[in-house]
């Protein structure tokens, strides 16, 4: 068998079976990476997202971007809400359905806002309209929430009063508040009003299927290899040009020189 795997041929066929080893190892790399990377988000979640609520200013204090590890965190803040500069994300899904996300600056009493996801609310009956959205609270409110960092810009054009994303700087720019850097999902008001937008769907902390399909490209690492292993030692198995068998092993070359027992009725047939 090593001398078949010596030809050009079956080199080359080996070279296929090491790049194929690579290739799946590195896929299940890429799957198990993906999986750590939900482990890390689905602890994040877990250990901030129950939590008892902390002022605002303790974890988001200026302009600057959330932590990643603060994303979740629940907190408490009181403000004004700027009921003008409401806008409306376009394109966001609650529960299998499409609508919107409404967005609404809360003024705070240092003269920063907190941009508040108030909730979800269907489209209209047709993309003419605006849906009917209920009113922030008028007046000092009392906001609990969960914080989230800001989204991509996706350089889409716009109408007034709507968003392509939560993207906290062009929301800054065309309401001209001074925003904090991260939003706050609503969980609750207080003063409580008469209705509010949908709340939004809890955070999937699910971890999917990437370790079993890590594991899955992992185990078919060795297939080529063991593949072209099978083959090759039946080429050398097999018989060779003038009709002689190959000597592929001691115990086959034992067999063939074994005499051919006669048996009763071969005596008498002859």
């Amino acid at each position: 068998m090593w001398r078949v795997l010596r030809r050009p041929r079956w080199m080359g066929y080996l070279g296929l079976a090491v790049v194929f080893a690579v290739i799946t190892s590195l896929l299940g790399l890429w799957q198990w990476n993906r999986h750590e990377d939900k482990v890390e988000r689905r602890a994040v979640v877990e250990s901030n997202y129950f939590a008892d609520p902390v002022p605002v200013d303790s974890v988001l204090p200026d302009a600057e971007p959330l932590d990643p590890q603060d994303q979740w965190t629940r907190v408490s803040v009181t403000g004004s809400y700027a009921v003008d500069d409401e806008h409306l994300v376009r394109n966001r899904p609650h529960q299998r359905v499409y609508g919107y996300e409404v967005l609404v600056p809360l003024v705070l009493g240092d003269g920063t806002a907190l941009a508040v996801d108030r909730g979800w609310v269907p489209n209209a009956a047709s993309a003419q309209q605006l849906p009917e959205v209920p009113p922030a609270p008028e007046g000092e409110v009392t906001v609990t929430g969960w914080l989230r960092p800001s989204e991509p810009d996706l350089g889409r054009e716009m109408v007034p009063g709507q968003l392509a994303s939560i993207d906290l700087p062009q929301l800054a720019e065309t309401t001209g508040e001074q925003l904090r850097g991260g939003y706050v999902v609503l969980e609750q008001e207080t003063p409580a009003p008469a209705a509010r937008p949908a709340p939004l769907d809890p955070p999937d902390t699910g971890l999917g299927s990437h370790l079993a399909y890590a594991l899955q490209w992992w185990l078919t690492v060795p297939v080529g290899l063991v593949l072209v292993l099978v083959m090759a030692r039946r080429e050398a198995e097999e018989p060779t040009e003038e009709g002689s068998p190959a000597p592929a092993s001691g115990r086959r070359r034992e067999r063939a020189g074994r005499p051919r027992k006669v048996r009763i009725w071969d005596e008498e047939d002859a």
